[in-house]
């Protein structure tokens, strides 16, 4: 479904990313683990187009998207809940699930769509009214995952979701990413410092250091990996 080939991308003339080569198939969770800083987060922006690659390709259901402008990314099905959640804190939950669903004119499916993510979160059904900046840190990242599946993705790339938030609720999140993955086979692409928590919920996995995927393995794998386990589980 979506494929990163040999990317390379510069912010200046800093390299983040090394020839990173990824491959998801439609339908599965994947994650991308490293250190703070490895380059996971520019991964995805390469993937939207926010940070174009300067080298190598990347294509989504077999056509390229390497040069193609974000919202254009947009429009063909990959959605971004991007790390600190960056929801609209002025507007209402409403509103703000209006704007994912910007670029979609079916207004019957969008009001489908919209009970859909309030059957998911009951707490933003109860305070739609509310502006999203009044909301907690767990309930904006609610927000967040919602305003994206708002948009219908088919690729949905989860950014650090666990971030600042409680035990509790990082539970919570989680169990919905399974969640939408099983119910409307959204293939999700997982960012997350959080390693034993995105292992135990993707199928496979990337290391990332230093802009370059060193390891990829099956989940269980990577799990029982010696170095991984040192380096990311705390074991």
């Amino acid at each position: 479904m979506l494929k990163l080939k040999n990317v390379q991308t510069f912010y200046g003339n800093i390299q983040a990313l090394k020839d990173v080569t990824i491959e998801i198939s439609e339908g599965e969770i994947i994650t991308l683990i490293g250190a703070n800083g490895a380059g996971k987060t520019t991964t995805l922006m390469a993937v939207c187009g926010i940070v174009p690659p300067r080298s190598g390709e990347i294509s989504f259901m077999g056509e390229p998207i390497t040069a193609m402008e974000p919202d254009k990314i947009v429009s063909l099905g990959i959605c971004q809940v991007p790390e600190g959640r960056r929801i609209f804190p002025y507007l209402s939950v409403a509103e703000n699930l209006d704007m994912g669903a910007f670029l979609r004119n079916d207004k019957a499916e969008i009001k489908r769509d919209m009970q859909y993510v309030y059957d998911l979160f009951p707490i933003l059904a109860e305070r739609r009214h509310q502006a999203g900046g009044t909301l907690s840190g767990g309930e904006q990242q609610m927000l967040a995952i919602s305003r994206a599946l708002m948009a219908r993705p088919r690729l949905l790339l989860l950014d650090e979701p666990s971030l600042g938030l409680a035990p509790l609720i990082v539970k919570q999140i989680f169990e919905i990413i399974s969640k939408i993955n099983a119910e409307n086979n959204t293939t999700i692409f997982l960012v997350e410092q959080n390693a034993n928590l995105a292992l135990k919920v993707a199928a496979r996995g990337y290391v990332m250091e230093n802009g370059r995927i060193t390891l990829t393995d099956s989940s269980k794998n990577l799990l029982a990996n010696e170095e991984v386990k040192k380096a990311y589980l705390g074991l």
